[in-house]
């Protein structure tokens, strides 16, 4: 046997294998990832920055006409029920634009400063049907002393029902509330802002759908489609499309109604589509200027006032709603609690004007203006102030707004299709501060969601033509107040939100709800731009009280 010398082997430990890398979630190799971002880089100009002036003008104008449809509408539902002719309608009209130029200027330069259109709202519907059947078997000398009657009512409520707001506001009530709020909570709030409006598009289209979808489809195709065709027709068509399609269907419903196509069909057509049906031209006057107590001495009745209590505090919940969707697409930070509180009484303060000077219903923000605002990429506080001129200008030259006036209600329902699903969206956007894939906050999002729709549904379908919904106990009162509220999307959306968001795991899911990003900008200081967004002009803030700011 050879002897094999001795060799010594080294065995040297293999190396550290790194650790292995967790497996990325499903979907994060197939694209970017997009970080989330409190301003929307798509604006072409933002709250403080301002168009040139004839772009300015007539943006102005374009948010008049956009207003001008609710007011139209609710004129042509409510005042034939109350008694009154064309004539009466036509003044209805007037006041209810006149007093939006007024709380649209005072919403702009002393309430939140956002580019907010504060217009006529449906929240007052049931309370003024509740007035309307209350009067319907009482005798009077002719229709027209019915009418001034219930408008006496119905102001002797507005004022009485306006310092619910006025409390809420400057007692920081409401600002003490949205405090409570969450992106978890915004959400369907904003969504249901845009969404509970459904029955104010198409099933109001679908009155003329021969005016109404060429409307929508041609509004679609020219601000989406069209623009891209060519650079110069970019800018023109992406800010001033509505107007031009609102001209051109317009002109289109007029030369069916000049070849009688409209002749042999039933009397609710005629009033859809008809360009000639409204008598707003032959009955507006051609100046007159709306002043207080234009219809007699208020009538207070207390049935009619606690009806109103609710519509009060229904138009507020609308116009946080409606707050937190323009500051977004203005480029401005959500408004701090304090803005919310001074908006609210300075919303009462409105509604408190409304009743002196005679308007049919109290106002709130107006949706539509909001989505206009998403749909030019303008968020121009500038625009918003020029437009009140409009709005004044035409409630006080009567023939010049009853021109306008009488475009009819499919041609607004068509564009209701378009604004409404905007500011809808709008609210989705604010899941991106909050935790998307929580099931904490799906339950919440979707139970909010499902409710503030379904509910209000439930109550408006078991509403009658005279303003009595389901709930029906001994207390008439008590069932206004529960009738009007639960039938506001918005207002069960925040009662449900805020509800499941505070209550269910609450404490240790801050993060996952958002709350990092949002308490900043709910106080004063919380965030150094709070002060450049909301801030008074001029020096006002020097001379009102700090509790009031």
């Amino acid at each position: 046997m050879v002897e094999t010398g001795n060799h010594n082997h080294n065995h040297q430990p293999p190396p550290p294998q790194p650790p292995p890398r967790p497996a990325p979630p499903l979907g994060a190799a197939i694209g970017p990832a997009y970080p989330p971002a409190e301003q929307l880089l798509q604006l072409h100009y933002c709250i403080h920055s301002n168009p040139s002036w004839p772009q300015t003008v007539l943006l102005a104008f374009q948010h008049y006409i956009v207003m001008l449809g609710t007011a139209v509408l609710l004129a042509t539902m409510l005042v034939p029920r109350m008694g009154g002719g064309p004539g009466d309608k036509a003044r209805v009209i007037q006041a209810m634009i006149f007093m939006s130029g007024i709380n649209t200027l005072l919403q702009t330069l002393l309430g939140t400063r956002l580019p907010t259109v504060i217009g006529p709202s449906f929240a007052y519907f049931i309370s003024v049907l509740l007035a309307i059947n209350d009067f319907a078997d009482s005798e009077f000398t002719d229709e027209h002393q019915r009418f001034t009657h219930i408008m006496r009512t119905v102001q002797g409520s507005l004022i009485v029902s306006s310092f619910l707001n006025i409390i809420l506001g400057y007692g920081r009530a409401w600002g003490n509330l949205s405090r409570l709020f969450s992106p978890v909570v915004l959400v369907p709030v904003v969504c249901v802002v845009g969404l509970g409006l459904f029955a104010r598009g198409f099933p109001q289209l679908g009155n003329c759908v021969e005016i109404g979808l060429p409307m929508l489809i041609l509004l679609v195709v020219s601000q989406q489609y069209l623009q891209r065709v060519h650079p110069v027709t970019r800018p023109i068509l992406e800010r001033f499309a509505l107007l031009l399609c609102v001209g051109i269907i317009w002109a289109f419903a007029a030369i069916l109604t000049v070849a009688g196509a409209y002749n042999n069909v039933r009397e609710q057509t005629k009033i859809s589509c008809r360009t000639d049906r409204s008598f707003l031209m032959s009955s507006a006057p051609w100046i007159k200027i709306p002043y207080p107590f234009q219809w007699g001495t208020p009538i207070f009745r207390a049935s009619h006032v606690f009806g109103m209590l609710g519509a009060a505090l229904v138009s507020s919940a609308e116009s946080t709603g409606a707050f937190y969707a323009a500051a977004r697409l203005a480029g401005a930070t959500p408004p701090p609690s304090h803005v919310l509180s001074r908006s609210i009484g300075l919303q009462g303060i409105g509604q408190l004007l409304d009743g002196i000077f005679g308007s049919l219903v109290g106002s709130a923000a107006s949706v539509e203006n909001v989505g206009l605002l998403g749909l030019t990429r303008i968020g121009s506080r500038r625009v918003v102030e020029i437009s009140t001129a409009f709005m004044i200008f035409f409630s006080i030259f009567g023939k010049f707004g009853a021109f306008f006036a009488s475009i009819p209600l499919p041609i607004f329902a068509a564009i209701y299709c378009v604004l409404y699903a905007i500011v809808a969206a709008i609210g989705i956007s604010f899941i991106q501060f909050a935790n998307p894939n929580s099931m904490r906050n799906i339950y919440i999002l979707g139970i909010s969601l499902f409710l503030g729709i379904s509910i209000p549904q439930y109550f408006v379908m078991n509403t009658d033509m005279a303003g009595h919904g389901p709930v029906k106990t001994s207390a008439g009162w008590f069932n206004n107040i529960l009738n009007t509220i639960f039938s506001s999307p918005p207002t069960v959306a925040i009662i449900v939100g805020t509800l499941l968001d505070n209550t269910l795991e609450a404490r240790h899911t801050g993060d996952e709800r958002g709350l990092p990003w949002l308490v900043p900008f709910h106080k004063r200081k919380g965030d150094s731009r709070n002060e450049e967004f909301y801030s008074y002009p001029l020096r006002i803030s020097e001379y009102i009280p700090t509790r009031f700011l």
